[in-house]
């Protein structure tokens, strides 16, 4: 089935059992934040989860298999859109954001799951996707940076860029909940 005599098979898949599917509530979570739907995102990780499979001799036992199967489902995240055709190249804008951000309000303590889940959906995917790796899934700039194949410099803006336009949006909601002078705002 997989190119490996019956033993090897077997050892294969125990092993694959024990390491790599622990992580896939972890996967899951990423592919929810990546197609904005259960069901789409549920079709992501079995892809990921069989390509993981067919790959796993590649694996190197003891290192970081959640990072390893990450990168596998972005690379199958990113074969699907070329597939679909729906790859937009789109301009970056992270200068203009990062110019129009005059504060770095602080995070306030009344505020919701809800409303952070509101509030990273208001920021732009490419920090909102950083933010996620980094503080959700509690990735290191280097396996966020070769995750998404960028700079490890680019994550750390981007991550810098994103944390501050999420403070200015829980901002917001904090002063909808009657919160006054938050981060230097008042109300």
């Amino acid at each position: 089935m997989f190119g490996f005599g019956q033993s090897t098979e077997k050892e294969n898949w125990e092993d694959f059992e024990n390491e790599a599917l622990p992580h896939m509530p972890a996967i899951f979570r990423v592919a929810r934040w990546l197609l904005r739907g259960s069901d789409e995102a549920e079709d992501l990780v079995q892809e990921t989860m069989s390509e993981a499979l067919r790959s796993f001799h590649r694996y190197e036992r003891g290192t970081n298999c959640r990072a390893w199967m990450t990168k596998i489902l972005y690379n199958v995240n990113g074969k699907r859109i070329r597939k679909l055709g729906k790859l937009k190249i789109v301009g970056d804008t992270e200068e203009m954001i990062a110019k129009t951000v005059a504060f770095e309000p602080s995070i306030p303590q009344n505020v919701r799951d809800e409303d952070v889940l509101a509030a990273l959906e208001k920021i732009p995917a490419s920090f909102r996707e950083i933010v996620i790796l980094a503080d959700v899934e509690e990735f290191s700039y280097r396996e966020i940076a070769d995750l998404l194949q960028v700079p490890a410099g680019t994550v750390m803006s981007r991550l810098h860029r994103g944390r501050k336009l999420l403070r200015v949006e829980l901002a917001g909601y904090a002063r909808n909940y009657g919160l006054k002078n938050v981060g230097g705002l008042s109300g």
